[in-house]
């Protein structure tokens, strides 16, 4: 079995799951890294080094999951693979009870982290060997004034470590018997958004980050002798903020060597999940929202952490009522993320600073009976397009938001689930002129501060829901009054517009 891990990892077209439906009923949206000049303009640091996986299994189960990978993208790829394969041949059925499932949950991601350092174990050795090769020298003595066999060994030992110390975190979420799982291994985030008849949304966030903030996680290192208050303050562990990884066989082995973690009694950086549920999803209608660190960072960091959960599921909703496809809508989100970041660095306002950078983002979108925009409808043809406000406060307050949700919805048939329903619009739905509001309520399942607020912020211009007429002249009535620019360019160009006969419509 480590023979066939090692040809995997050797093969990167090769998979264990090649053979496994993907789902349907979900769509992935990435964006690559990117760090900005002076002059705005962004450049790809590294290659893409998250990971997911969207399978449906049988007996009705589905398994979804979001890797963030850093120093390359090996165990990203390598956990995406080796769980799936533990999980969806024949590992879970119906008959399975929240224990059992929690129990095998927590057996795969053992399993996963296992089999990747079997995968390392001859990059090991030769880079045992190797370091045993050379012989000591003067710490002054520059690489170029090593003998050419000493380079080469020099060079190979860094590939080497490059191939050992990379590592993932990772978020997978599993429905079974139409229940929900959660396992969570470091600082992705997962978002549960239940809609209910009565225009109510709520949205759930399940579990927190392992980060070095984690007063949960701060707590299980200094059990094991370390110093919480210094892990807090360095905010990083080995260059990572993750408290728990997949792979990183540095910190795993050598974490003695470590001054932050020397103290430590036992290995302090885990790959043992988190698990949350079940949570029953009968009569859920909704989406769930996976999204890997770098897309959460990125969004803090151009609008701050207080409604980062209100913002995303706003745009969630928005591009679900307008895309027809979920990879569309998945896509679009991370886009626009990945433009309200760069558009705050350019700005030079205040969050400019954190705004320098981000890293690769991830977004996967499983919808639970959830609408889709009418394929068959454009806005003038009957399709209904309303505003989404994402209200904007600083102010604290306990555990729930309040915000605004005006969506886009088709007025003739909606696509669920990749099925064609009749709509269930109810005779007082609301007219174009009368945007329609749902009240969204944020609720963290550990505790976590929020705001309310009303007022402005539409994502979306309201239009009717009938094509503009031409009049007389065969015109259409413009959509933007553009008085004020004629009166103003008339002030400053009198003596041009006397000699030209004037501008402005004619």
């Amino acid at each position: 079995m480590a023979a066939q891990r090692r040809n995997f990892m050797q093969s990167p077209h090769q998979s264990w799951t090649d053979d496994l439906p993907l789902c349907q009923m979900c769509g992935v949206g990435t964006a690559p890294n990117c760090a900005y000049g002076s002059d705005g303009k962004g450049t790809q640091s590294h290659p893409n080094e998250d990971g997911h996986l969207r399978f449906r299994g049988e007996d009705g189960c589905f398994l979804y999951g979001v890797f963030n990978g850093y120093d390359g993208s090996r165990v990203a790829s390598f956990a995406s693979q080796c769980l799936t394969a533990e999980l969806l041949l024949g590992q879970l059925n119906s008959s399975h009870t929240d224990n059992d499932v929690r129990r095998i949950l927590t057996q795969a991601f053992d399993v996963v982290e296992k089999s990747y350092f079997e995968t390392i174990d001859d990059a090991l050795a030769e880079k045992a060997h190797l370091s045993n090769y050379l012989l000591p020298h003067n710490e002054n003595v520059s690489f170029h004034q090593l003998s050419p066999q000493s380079q080469k060994v020099q060079e190979r030992l860094k590939e080497l470590e490059q191939e050992v110390s990379g590592g993932a975190t990772a978020v997978v979420a599993l429905i079974l018997n139409n229940k929900l799982y959660i396992a969570n291994v470091g600082t992705n985030r997962v978002l549960l958004c239940k809609s209910s008849s009565d225009g109510q949304n709520q949205v759930l966030q399940i579990g927190r980050p392992h980060s070095t903030d984690n007063e949960d996680e701060l707590q299980r290192l200094a059990a094991l002798g370390l110093d919480s208050a210094r892990i807090r303050q360095a905010a990083q562990i080995s260059g990572q903020s993750s408290t728990r990884r997949l792979g990183d066989y540095p910190v795993k082995f050598n974490y003695n060597e470590i001054d932050l973690l020397s103290a430590a009694k036992t290995r302090p950086v885990v790959a043992e999940p988190e698990i949350h549920g079940s949570l029953s999803l009968d009569g859920v209608t909704g989406f769930l929202l996976l999204m890997s660190e770098g897309l959460i960072n990125a969004l803090e960091s151009a609008h701050g952490p207080e409604q980062a959960n209100q913002e995303i599921v706003a745009m969630v909703a928005a591009e679900l009522a307008q895309q027809t496809s979920l990879e569309a809508v998945a896509q679009s989100v991370v886009e626009r993320v990945k433009r309200l970041h760069h558009d705050v660095y350019v700005s030079g306002r205040q969050r400019a600073t954190y705004c320098s950078r981000h890293e690769d983002m991830t977004l996967l979108i499983r919808t639970l009976n959830y609408p889709l925009a009418d394929a068959a409808l454009t806005p003038t043809q009957g399709g209904r397009i309303y505003p989404v406000s994402v209200p904007y406060s600083n102010s604290q307050s306990t555990s729930k938001t309040s915000v605004t949700l005006s969506l886009v919805m088709p007025s003739q048939s909606t696509l669920t689930n990749g099925t064609n329903t009749a709509s269930t619009l109810e005779e007082g739905t609301p007219t174009p002129g009368q945007s329609p509001t749902a009240t969204l309520q944020s609720t963290n399942t550990q505790t976590q501060s929020s705001s309310s607020s009303s007022g402005d912020g539409s994502l979306f211009r309201q239009r009717g829901s009938q094509a503009a007429q031409p009049d007389e002249t065969g015109r259409v009535p413009p959509y933007v009054d553009f008085t004020q620019f004629y009166r103003l360019w008339g002030g400053d160009h009198s003596d041009s517009q006397s000699a030209q006969g004037g501008l402005g419509p004619q």
